[in-house]
């Protein structure tokens, strides 16, 4: 029936008789093929000729449609690549644990430790490790600071993302696959820990170094226009290709205004995740001293004059 015929009485039957067409195609294509392959199969029967095997089983559309009738599974996703640089100075009560809880984590991991002129224990405790770790990286040197000691790493490292941890455990290496997450899906060149963005557990002491922090941390924002809560902290993560470019001088504590200030003059993508903080008091060995409070400053006004 041609366009032109078909009338309002009409209609409907002709809509009836173009489904019925449809579905009678439809009909041919699923399940001809196996009516086909059926008859070859009685036909070689009675011939007394082998029966071929079946390409699928009766009534399967697989061929039939473009696409998979259940969904791939995805791949299981790559471990992150990252290298943690591991200044340690007289820390032989903690240094053995911060690197067993590194090798529990699902990462990817190297660890380069630079044993900054210790005298206690810690390089006899570095010295078994590596002999289990082979691929593993310790570097002695004699005392000169974490700035020193994490500058001496820097060469070693291999990873794709680097992190400075602590060998004091005043950092937890358990928080390093979240830290590390917003440079892994590629929206952060640095990622900041803070101790000062809540929603951690916090030890409640030194109530003079956190006033110390907020102070550094608002002049680092005036300085620099940013919103860092927590400049001086010692969980930083950096794509390995940042911190190879700074060109990073300061010896001692300062490294950590230092790295701070470099990387917001750059104007990289810096990112803030709350952290843990387990502090140590002046007993249980911290270093860290009012005195640094002032180099800080100095670092921080220097850098944002400096060309």
């Amino acid at each position: 029936m041609s366009a032109a015929r078909i009338t309002r009485d009409t209609a409907p039957s002709f809509i009836v008789r173009s489904n019925l067409l449809r579905a009678r195609c439809l009909f041919k294509i699923v399940f001809g093929e196996e009516r086909s392959e059926a008859k070859s199969e009685s036909g070689r029967a009675s011939s007394g000729a082998r029966p071929l095997p079946m390409k699928r089983a009766v009534g399967a559309t697989a061929s039939v449609f473009p696409f998979p009738l259940e969904p791939a599974r995805d791949a299981e996703p790559a471990r992150p690549r990252v290298s943690f640089i591991i200044p340690a100075h007289n820390e032989a009560q903690t240094i053995a644990e911060v690197l067993e809880r590194i090798a529990l984590l699902e990462l990817d991991s190297q660890i380069v430790v630079v044993d900054d002129g210790s005298t206690d224990a810690t390089p006899a405790i570095l010295e078994r490790w590596a002999k289990t770790h082979p691929s593993g990286v310790v570097v002695t040197q004699p005392n000169r600071g974490k700035g020193a000691a994490i500058r001496a790493a820097i060469p070693h490292v291999d990873r794709d993302i680097v992190v400075i941890q602590d060998a004091d455990m005043e950092y937890d290496p358990a928080e390093v696959p979240t830290l590390i997450e917003p440079i892994a899906r590629g929206a952060a060149d640095v990622v900041f820990g803070s101790r000062l963005a809540g929603g951690k557990p916090q030890r409640a002491y030194m109530f003079w170094h956190l006033v110390g922090n907020k102070v550094l941390s608002l002049l680092t924002n005036v300085l620099y226009n940013t919103t860092l809560s927590d400049m001086e902290t010692g969980y930083k993560a950096f794509r390995v290709e940042v911190l190879r470019s700074l060109d990073l001088r300061q010896d001692d504590f300062a490294i950590e205004p230092e790295i701070t200030a470099k990387v917001c003059k750059r104007r990289l993508r810096i990112y803030e995740l709350p952290i843990s903080y387990y502090g140590r008091t002046y007993d249980e060995g911290k270093k860290i001293t009012w005195r640094d409070g002032f180099h800080a400053v100095q670092v921080l006004v220097a850098e944002r004059l400096r060309a």
